[in-house]
């Protein structure tokens, strides 16, 4: 198929999703206002949990619960997996404890853990005593360790045997054990202390012969993960490796819980949410949070930002008679400013998700350092050109064209290097560079722009 025609029609089946969801929304709407109940079940009975959540968070907050209600047992807990966190917080303190009592037993234990996490603590305690032992054991298990951590995603339901088991005989107790995990792909193979020999696909389990022993057939190349280990390092290591699951060991190489990789998908779209967020100076928000919330995650920033801009009026200042003299100083400053800007942008960008995804080493670092040096270098001789040329046809200056190149190669030079340098000296200070490196890159190209702009044109031209 044509790319366009595939891009065209896929905006086209997004667009009747929306229309759908839109619909769907409004007809919930008017029935939960007229208590409608029965029109309730009949709308949701055949909606997928995804969509249903994506209706859930159009939804009103009143609504949100008035649907849960109505809906009782009728209601898939699997919507609760699909949530923002912020509604699915939210939700979960409206809601009374015996009902997140019954979701919990029906959620995986990672989806499970994020229903409750945020609860008080003496909540979470009575939900817990309303739900079996062995979930609430796997469920304590996965709050033991940090939130963004492989322990805390993990899923604690596993099929781990013992290596002297026969093929036959992991069939047969596949078959005739009811607590094992719904969906699984891979059984793992442990000693008597729990440590993990080996892996066995399901699909190599099933074409061999039932008298097999499972150490012949298991894969002992597995790749463990630690249960402290940082989310976004597990992310890493799938993506690395290709994996489609990993075990989870403790500090004793103990196995105690899988990561699969649509909760890895999961993580990777957070990762990447909040590095893109953060570029733009603004914390973990969603379109769900409040008036409140969303100030106080931008608000900071942009009070760094000001000091910032106050700092770069001081360099203006310092050049007040120099811009009285020759207003079009004042005119062309902005363009220095804004290419330095925008150049150094494109540079911290490229650097900051190179971090993230552990592409930038001590290895390399010098190489591309150069590399993007070269190339601000580069793009200043090109810019200095059609900059000049632009000057010299406005204003008729020969001068006043010389300087704005001379500016412009210099603004964009240091906006290669500190667009590369902060994100990496932020970085080796064991600090998170997307949320700060752009305070500070912004603040040295308009300092540097304005500097070198105004203070050539105070020595060539007055």
């Amino acid at each position: 198929m044509d790319p366009l025609a595939s891009e065209v029609a896929q905006d086209d089946a997004e667009r009747r999703e929306e229309d759908t969801a839109e619909k769907l929304v409004h007809a919930l709407r008017e029935a939960l206002e007229a208590d409608d109940h029965e029109s309730v079940r009949a709308l949701t009975s055949d909606v997928r949990a995804p969509d249903l959540a994506e209706a859930v968070e159009l939804l009103p907050q009143d609504d949100r619960v008035k649907l849960i209600q109505v809906l009782g047992e009728d209601f898939d807990y699997e919507v609760f997996s699909e949530l923002d966190e912020t509604v699915r917080d939210d939700l979960s303190e409206e809601l009374p404890n015996d009902f997140l009592a019954k979701a919990v037993t029906e959620l995986d234990s990672d989806d499970a853990a994020y229903l409750l996490e945020n609860l008080e603590e003496s909540d979470r305690q009575e939900i817990f005593e309303q739900i079996p032992y062995e979930e609430r054991a796997a469920l304590e298990r996965n709050f033991e360790y940090e939130e963004e951590t492989a322990g805390r995603i993990m899923q604690s339901d596993f099929v781990a045997v013992a290596p002297f088991w026969s093929v036959g005989r992991v069939i047969d107790y596949m078959r005739e054990t009811e607590e094992l995990p719904d969906t699984f792909s891979e059984i793992f193979v442990v000693d008597p202390s729990f440590r993990v020999l080996g892996a066995v696909q399901l699909s190599r389990l099933l074409r061999t012969k039932r008298d097999v022993s499972m150490s012949d057939i298991m894969n002992p190349d597995r790749h463990l993960v630690l249960a402290t280990e940082d989310q976004e390092e597990v992310a890493q290591q799938f993506r690395k490796y290709d994996l489609m699951s990993a075990p989870v060991v403790d500090e004793n190489e103990r196995l105690v819980g899988v990561v699969t990789v649509d909760d890895v998908v999961d993580v990777i779209q957070d990762e990447a949410e909040e590095d893109m967020l953060a570029l733009a100076g603004v914390g973990d928000e969603t379109l769900a949070d409040s008036i409140y919330w969303t100030v106080r995650s931008r608000a900071p920033w942009l009070v760094v930002n000001l000091a910032t801009a106050v700092l770069a009026s001081l360099v203006i200042q310092m050049f007040d008679a120099t811009i009285a003299q020759m207003v079009a100083l004042a005119v062309l400053m902005p363009i220095v400013a804004s290419m330095g800007g925008n150049a150094a942008t494109q540079t911290m960008t490229v650097t900051v998700r190179a971090l993230a995804m552990h592409k930038l080493s001590r290895l390399n670092a010098p190489k591309i350092i150069t590399r993007e040096t070269m190339v601000g270098l580069a793009n200043g001789l090109i810019l200095s050109g059609i900059t000049a040329a632009v000057a010299y046809f406005w204003f008729g200056s020969g001068p006043l064209a010389g300087v704005i190149a001379v500016a412009m190669i210099v603004n964009l030079l240091v906006a290669a290097v500190a667009g590369i340098l902060i994100p990496i000296a932020i970085d080796w200070f064991d600090l998170d560079p997307a949320p700060s490196s752009g305070v500070f890159v912004t603040t040295v190209t308009d300092v540097i722009g304005f500097f070198a702009f105004l203070g050539l044109a105070s020595l060539w031209l007055l």
